[in-house]
């Protein structure tokens, strides 16, 4: 098994129940695809990406669960594989949802993945 971990806002994962599909953050539908990365990246990617930001949920999936044609890993920051979802990602795909708080040094917390 192969998990690959999205980090969203609580809210924008709340709407997407409610729609039954995650179409993406704001930066997923720049880009055209919806970003996900994989064990060995997501921290660097919290870091990066979503440092000091609240009230984040860290979504699990099977990477297999969607077609090759839709998930592709691509080259991206450092060299690193990243997968990319090119399509709708159905809710009920996600293995498991769990927060993402700051510790008090204004860190995120992980679960253990």
């Amino acid at each position: 098994m192969s998990l690959i971990f999205k980090i969203a806002p609580t809210a924008l994962w709340q709407a997407a129940e409610e729609a039954g599909v995650f179409l993406g953050a704001p930066i997923d539908l720049t880009d055209g695809f919806i970003h996900f990365s994989s064990l060995k990246t997501v921290k660097e990617t919290a870091a990066r990406h979503f440092a000091g930001q609240d009230d984040l949920l860290l979504i699990a999936v099977e990477a297999d669960d969607f077609s090759h044609g839709q998930m592709k890993w691509e080259v991206s920051r450092g060299g690193d594989l990243f997968p990319h979802l090119y399509g709708e990602f159905p809710v009920a795909k996600a293995k498991w949802v769990k927060p993402l708080p700051l510790n008090a040094e204004g860190n995120h917390e992980f679960p253990e993945l």
